[in-house]
């Protein structure tokens, strides 16, 4: 079919819920996709953070077709070896005592939210609900995750949202322990807001959260579908901050490409929940676990976080070079491969120039161009990149 062809149907038949560009994209290996009319591009953006071994990784492509030609689902009320096995290699490697697991970070921050409230009830009583979050977050798209994201564009005509979730600036200790009262029972947080606009938080800040909820009672809640896996040069960007949280949600880039999320929580916390209380029909199913379970092995044994760092440290500078031969460059931030390029602009025009030239990259926060490459990224690709944004740019100043 005609790609014209493609995107008519996609009109007709499908909810608009996204913005999408004209563009069909059918295939990809490593950094690199080709769309409909065979056209290359490098892929920045790597369905936002998911691919972490690039595209079609061999490991991940394998375990796929092994595990559905044995057992593409069953029941939870069975135990499933993949998912054993996923839960242990996850446990091991974090805080963690514990994992539940479901199909997206929204469900995994709705597990959190749940068990929060469920933890603080067995412990402290039915009055004690309450869950602060913060400015510029973003949480997930149910109702719940809607509530707790802090940006109103998100929650905006899905009045009334459910109670329950407060709002403070992010960085900010002396609000954040202002606004806790008898009702609360969590913080939760990430340590770098992706669709916030790359915004990271401060180690002083981060570590008194911890403090504070330590002191207080309350569970710290951290969100880290965006930033975990690698991403930032560590498995987890808690641990950039030498803290550890309570409860932790993960998705993106676990299962490899394929729909995956876990809650991981210490054994205090996680015995709380009991059968009946939470579930997911399709979570932790043998498929997924198995691309889950391939893709950490080889983040874990290819040492792709200290990979992410290095490169992200030379991507870094590359753009810090183009801040400062570019004036509407307002600010580079981020860690690792997370990385984000403030402009004075909406950065929207910037993207489909970029993607004219072959380089996919998103904008979030409308001025912040965000890259979020797979973590095997060479420094020869980041050059490339890096040289079709300043052809971009250079376009841009004239």
């Amino acid at each position: 079919m005609k790609t014209s062809e493609i995107v008519e149907m996609d009109k007709k038949y499908v909810m608009s819920t996204y913005t999408r560009t004209p563009v069909v994209l059918v295939k990809g290996k490593g950094c690199r996709v080709w769309d409909n009319d065979n056209r290359e591009y490098l892929d920045l953006l790597a369905g936002i953070a998911v691919n972490a071994l690039g595209h079609c990784h061999p490991k991940t492509v394998n375990a796929v077709k092994h595990q559905t030609g044995k057992l593409i689902h069953c029941s939870n009320f069975y135990h499933i070896l993949p998912q054993v096995k996923l839960a242990k290699i996850l446990v091991e490697n974090s805080f963690a005592q514990k994992a539940f697991f479901c199909n997206s970070g929204a469900e995994a921050n709705e597990g959190a939210f749940k068990l929060a409230r469920k933890y603080s009830r067995d412990k402290f009583g039915q009055n004690r609900y309450e869950i602060i979050a913060m400015h510029g977050s973003f949480h997930g798209r149910t109702l719940a995750t809607v509530a707790a994201t802090g940006q109103e564009k998100v929650q905006k005509g899905f009045e009334p949202l459910p109670d329950g979730f407060k709002h403070v600036p992010f960085n900010n200790l002396e609000a954040l322990e202002s606004a806790v009262t008898e009702k609360t029972c969590a913080v939760v947080l990430e340590v770098i807001q992706g669709e916030g606009g790359v915004n990271v938080g401060d180690e002083k800040y981060i570590q008194g959260v911890r403090s504070l909820c330590s002191r207080k009672k309350l569970l710290m809640i951290l969100d880290e579908v965006q930033t975990g896996m690698g991403r930032t040069g560590k498995l987890f960007a808690h641990e950039h901050y030498g803290i550890k949280p309570d409860l932790m949600s993960l998705a993106k880039a676990l299962g490899g490409g394929l729909a995956i999320g876990a809650l991981l929580a210490t054994d205090d916390v996680a015995s709380s929940f009991s059968p009946g209380n939470h579930a997911s029909t399709f979570g932790g199913n043998p498929v997924a676990c198995a691309a889950a379970l391939a893709t950490i092995s080889v983040i874990i044994r290819e040492k792709l976080p200290q990979k992410a760092e290095e490169t992200g440290r030379y991507f870094s500078g590359q753009l810090l070079r183009l801040k400062k031969q570019y004036p509407f460059v307002r600010d580079v931030r981020g860690k690792g491969l997370m990385l984000g390029m403030e402009l004075d602009f909406e950065g929207k025009k910037i993207v489909e120039k970029c993607r004219e030239a072959g380089l996919l990259i998103n904008c979030t926060a409308d001025r912040v161009l965000r890259f979020v490459p797979p973590l095997i990224i060479t420094k020869k690709e980041i050059d490339r990149a890096v040289g079709i944004l300043e052809n971009v740019f250079r376009t841009e100043q004239k």
